[in-house]
């Protein structure tokens, strides 16, 4: 049977590495493309403050072709139009399925479903209703290696930027914060694994805090400051 070609969400973190694993893995869909939203203002990803030099690294150690939607600061209107043409592109090659790595939360969920419906596709969600303990234990036992590269102030200060994903850090972080940080507590930069042909190398800089203030994100975040290695 001929398998349903597919697009993965990719933000470069672990929540869409474990996904495309699980996807690979279970090899129900064919993966044609990896699909970043990409900021436009200073050409990263725009919560986890990636360049765009390790994003392409990603996708080259990961071996799928990438898709980069640029969109500018706090345009939700523009998001949607330039999502919409991404996703024709590929659904005029015969692409139908859009996967995301979002775990429980509900709104977010119905919005990419009716984005999707109103272009005749269809959004899939492998990790949904799995508990984030298991996701994350899971996703260190397989051997991947994640470090923060940005955390919401108001959850997780300054000293959590730069730490590795690993069972000190589960050990250490407090009880009030999912442990995927799938309610924006962190973001995270994900490295190495089964999903790479080769560890991606970078180095850390300073860290640096800046205030956000866009259409549907507020408040003062800490970003590690990584830079590509040749």
């Amino acid at each position: 049977m001929k398998k349903l070609k597919a697009i993965v969400c990719w933000s470069g973190g672990k929540d869409s590495a474990f996904c495309l694993h699980k996807v690979l893995t279970e090899a129900q869909y064919e993966v044609s493309y990896l699909l970043t939203t990409m900021n436009n203002d200073f050409n990263g990803i725009s919560m986890h403050g990636l360049s765009e030099e390790l994003l392409d690294k990603q996708a080259e150690s990961i071996g799928i072709p990438l898709i980069k939607v640029r969109v500018a600061e706090g345009s939700n209107m523009e998001y949607e139009k330039q999502m919409g043409k991404a996703y024709l592109k590929a659904k005029s090659e015969g692409i139908s399925l859009v996967i995301f790595g979002d775990i429980f939360l509900e709104d977010l969920r119905i919005y990419r479903e009716n984005q999707l419906a109103a272009l005749g596709m269809e959004a899939i969600f492998p990790l949904w209703k799995i508990n984030t303990k298991e996701i994350v234990a899971e996703f260190i036992a397989l051997g991947f290696k994640t470090m923060i590269c940005c955390t919401n102030d108001k959850y997780l200060g300054e000293e959590w930027a730069g730490k590795l994903i690993n069972q000190s850090f589960l050990n250490e972080l407090p009880p009030h914060i999912d442990p995927c940080g799938e309610n924006g507590e962190y973001h995270s930069f994900c490295f190495e694994g089964p999903i790479f042909k080769k560890e991606i190398g970078f180095t850390m800089g300073q860290k640096v805090f800046k205030k956000l203030t866009k259409s549907n994100i507020t408040g003062h975040y800490w970003f590690c400051d990584l830079k590509a290695m040749n």
